[in-house]
């Protein structure tokens, strides 16, 4: 027997419904969820984000049924139940002049629930210059960009001053840049990696772990102190099974314990969020390796107590 089979054979139950969540952390001795990937949006844009999952057959190939649809009030109850002690409200604009409405909306979302984190997002113009360091002083503590939906490069020159202002401030960026579900004209980890060259202490965060290009956004975590992955969707059992992971990426994932971050997607899922859980436990890394990615290593990039 290897030392990862005496990990899985020691490895405390996952959950198999959410509602064995809190007692799995309890188990785990966890204070609760870090979870750096939750969206929580404008009426109008999550209106339009869910018809397009309703139509997820013609633009994915397979139904994408949301498993949280439910009023704001109703889906904060669900994950501050859940356990996620910081909630995240990923937004992302789709064309120009966008950010900058979404980051207003941002800061008034947060100061209205004491436990929201204040977050950020930009899209490639020169607004983004000035918008960005102004939602930095306003408190925003984390950013989103979306490369896929968005239509843009991460390297477009025009995101330099955006850039360099969220180095300073080392705040963490959820950046999708990974080709699936779709890919993009600019995804990929090339243009991640230009920027990267540029400011090498950017924290950025990837989403999905870089899915499908595991390994090369894996060489980037590797290589760059701030550079996290997230776990949204990964091994959930909709796109993969912890059992269609390669031996050698499991070994990268031990390896790279310090440096993945639970994500979810709250609440635009078509499984429920234990599946996650239960899908990160299923790669049998032990109960250390699913302290560190459930809570340790977001509770420190997002800055949390506990």
């Amino acid at each position: 027997m290897n030392d990862s089979d005496d990990a899985a054979s020691a490895m405390t139950a996952p959950p198999r419904s959410d509602a064995e969540i809190p007692a799995y952390l309890n188990e785990l001795d966890l204070p609760g969820l870090a979870d750096i990937h939750v969206h929580f949006l404008p009426q109008n844009v999550l209106d339009k984000v869910w018809a397009y999952f309703d139509n997820a057959e013609a633009n994915y190939g397979q139904p994408w049924p949301i498993h949280y649809r439910y009023d704001t009030d109703t889906r904060l109850r669900i994950v501050r139940d859940l356990g996620i002690r910081a909630i995240p409200a990923l937004t992302y604009p789709h064309k120009p002049g966008m950010a900058a409405w979404l980051n207003d909306w941002n800061a008034e979302f947060a100061a209205a629930h004491s436990d929201v984190i204040h977050c950020g997002t930009l899209y490639a113009e020169p607004e983004a210059a000035d918008y960005v360091p102004a939602a930095l002083a306003a408190g925003a503590k984390l950013f989103k960009v979306h490369i896929q939906v968005g239509g843009f490069s991460p390297d477009d020159r025009v995101l330099d001053p955006a850039w360099r202002a969220l180095k300073e401030a080392q705040v963490p960026i959820v950046i999708h840049a990974g080709s699936r579900p779709l890919p993009g004209e600019f995804t990929g980890p090339e243009a991640v990696a230009h920027v990267l060259e540029r400011f090498p202490t950017l924290r950025f965060v990837i989403a999905h772990m870089g899915m499908p290009e595991y390994d090369e956004f894996a060489d980037l975590a590797e290589t760059y102190e701030g550079v996290h992955l997230d776990t949204t969707m990964y091994v959930s059992g909709y796109f993969q099974s912890p059992a269609e992971v390669a031996p050698t990426y499991r070994e990268r994932l031990a390896g790279l314990q310090d440096k993945i971050i639970l994500g979810s997607d709250f609440p635009n899922i078509p499984y429920p969020y234990a599946d996650q859980i239960s899908g990160l436990a299923g790669l049998g890394l032990g109960d250390e390796w699913m302290r560190s990615v459930l809570w340790r290593n977001g509770a420190r990039v997002l800055g949390l107590d506990g």
